[in-house]
């Protein structure tokens, strides 16, 4: 088993990718974008999918989540099985699964086929990211390179979360709610064409097999925590949620264990030894706990109470992508001049900045305002996920690289998990807390005590209301809503410039325990040298 050492070595600069490279960068791009789209195109389809299907309220919840249940709770396994037996070999068959996966999605017959359709969609995308990241790792050995590359495989997923909507919007106005999972199909047929010819193949030479026990323990680790913070979420803290994230932790414990005893571990816990790797690692979770939340709020905010269908609501959400996009291919040239550690915390307090643009928001509002304010955010959060995800996988030894990959897409979910769980818990507690204390007479108690719960409790309520009871309930609902949301943004304001200090004060001192010899030193300007 290699060793994370010789780091003097390791910092040598390498040979610079050619024509080839960049090309099999292009279609590393493609399942990043399919992989971001399927998150996106299956919430304009959910109206439809309820009318044909009739799902219960349980099953539509788990057709919702299960996808990313599986992925987040696969990751550790299939980038450890990427390095085992190949990358690229793992990327080839993740795509005909997620090929054949949608097909079966698709055309599901009942509510029961689509859950267990979602949940093989979210095993097997779990192969695509890491395997697509690992080979970067490989491909680009120059570290501007490999900045800029990250850059790009970042910016794909930000264009398949912009056009996922669109082209979702345009495929559900002319085909049933299962074609827009047939969008994977073709893209799946042109990466089994193209990968063989374009993408080298990289495996470490010297892994053994893969620990069954080790694979099962990371998936049940990850999946409880996770379901835990989600439950959190949507039910409030209570023991369900508390067992599960007992039940994670303990069994994560053990896994770690497992792994010091074992000659061939499912992940080398040297890795997190790696100060540059530990840093980004937390700093990168930390970054996803206040970004994510945002987008919750905001997908509620834009429908529930500005009325817009997911569609126009989606179509709002464009210039985020855009702008993210933009970012994260501007943040490699920003790297040659400024320190990492000071690129992302400046992009904490422009997050902080797009946070403080949210707290305006009110029930009339033109949606450009909390467009704008995301598209700051966004336009923040970029330095951070790029060059952590840079800093996470270059300083990772490359056989290793799969392992690296699959830790740091983990981290993507538990961040985004946590942001969700503990935000979205502080806006509906806000909610429920400023609903207690309204009045809204000439209305039935019991009416306004479902009211009170959520805001889409408020719009089911009224639904069957007069519409001048209607309108007064939701017009107290939304008040409430658009208070607690400016609320919850303020409070993500001090976090964000709370995670800024931390993410500076703990990458500095990643660059003074590892004696400066950091695969991509946080106090040093990051790469040199020309992207390609």
């Amino acid at each position: 088993m290699s060793e994370i050492s010789n780091l003097e070595t390791e910092n040598a600069p390498g040979p610079k990718a050619t024509r080839r490279e960049w090309i099999g960068l292009a279609v590393l791009a493609l399942p990043c974008m399919l992989y971001s789209m399927d998150l996106t195109v299956l919430n304009l389809a959910v109206p439809q999918l309820a009318e044909q299907l009739k799902p219960s309220a349980a099953q539509l919840l788990w057709i919702i989540d299960i996808y990313g249940f599986m992925v987040a709770g696969s990751l550790i396994t299939m980038g450890t099985l990427g390095d085992r037996i190949g990358r690229r070999r793992l990327l080839m068959i993740g795509s005909v699964a997620f090929g054949l996966a949608s097909i079966f999605a698709a055309f599901a017959w009942n509510a029961e086929t689509l859950i267990i359709a979602r949940a093989v969609l979210g095993v097997t995308a779990a192969t695509l990211a890491p395997s697509t990241l690992s080979l970067i790792r490989n491909m680009f050995l120059d570290d501007r390179q490999r900045t800029f590359a990250i850059g790009v495989w970042i910016a794909s997923f930000s264009a398949g979360g912009a056009i996922g909507p669109v082209v979702g919007g345009l495929m559900l106005s002319q085909f049933w709610w299962g074609s827009v999972f047939l969008l994977a199909v073709p893209v799946m047929v042109l990466i089994l064409i193209l990968g063989p010819i374009l993408l080298p193949e990289f495996r470490d030479p010297e892994a053994g097999r893969i620990d069954l026990v080790s694979a099962a323990q990371s998936l049940v680790a990850v999946l409880s925590v996770i379901y835990g913070m989600k439950h959190i979420a949507e039910a409030g803290f209570d023991t369900i949620a508390v067992f599960f994230i007992l039940l994670g932790i303990v069994v994560a414990i053990l896994f770690a264990r497992r792994q010091l005893r074992l000659a061939d571990p499912l992940i080398d816990l040297a890795l997190f030894r790696t100060p540059a790797f530990s840093a980004a690692l937390g700093v990168n979770i930390l970054g996803l706990f206040v970004g994510f939340g945002a987008f919750l709020f905001v997908a509620q905010y834009l429908q529930l109470v500005l009325g817009l269908t997911p569609f126009v609501a989606g179509l709002w959400s464009v210039p985020t992508g855009v702008a993210m996009i933009v970012a994260s291919m501007t943040v490699p040239m920003l790297a040659t001049r400024f320190a990492a550690s000071n690129l992302i915390a400046a992009g904490f307090v422009l997050t902080a900045i797009g946070f403080a643009i949210c707290t305006q928001v009110g029930t009339t509002s033109s949606p450009l305002l909390v467009t704008t304010g995301l598209v700051v955010l966004c336009l923040g959060f970029a330095p951070v996920g790029t060059l952590t995800t840079d800093m996470i996988v270059g300083s990772a030894p490359p056989e290793r690289a799969g392992a690296a990959s699959a830790i740091s897409e983990t981290s993507f979910e538990f961040g985004g998990a946590l942001g969700i769980a503990v935000l979205g818990s502080l806006l509906t507690s806000a909610y429920r807390g400023r609903m207690d204390q309204l009045v809204v007479t000439g209305l039935p108690e019991e009416t306004v005590a479902a009211a009170r719960q959520t805001l889409g409790g408020a719009v089911a309520v009224a639904a069957d209301l007069p519409p001048a009871e209607a309108e007064r309930l939701l017009t107290a609902a939304r008040d409430v809503f658009t208070q607690s949301f400016a609320f919850t943004a303020s409070i993500c304001v001090l976090l964000s410039l709370g995670t800024a200090l931390i993410a500076f004060l703990l990458l500095r001192k990643a660059s003074d325990d590892g004696d400066g010899k950091a695969q991509v030193a946080a106090d040093q300007p990051a790469h040199s040298g020309n992207a390609g």
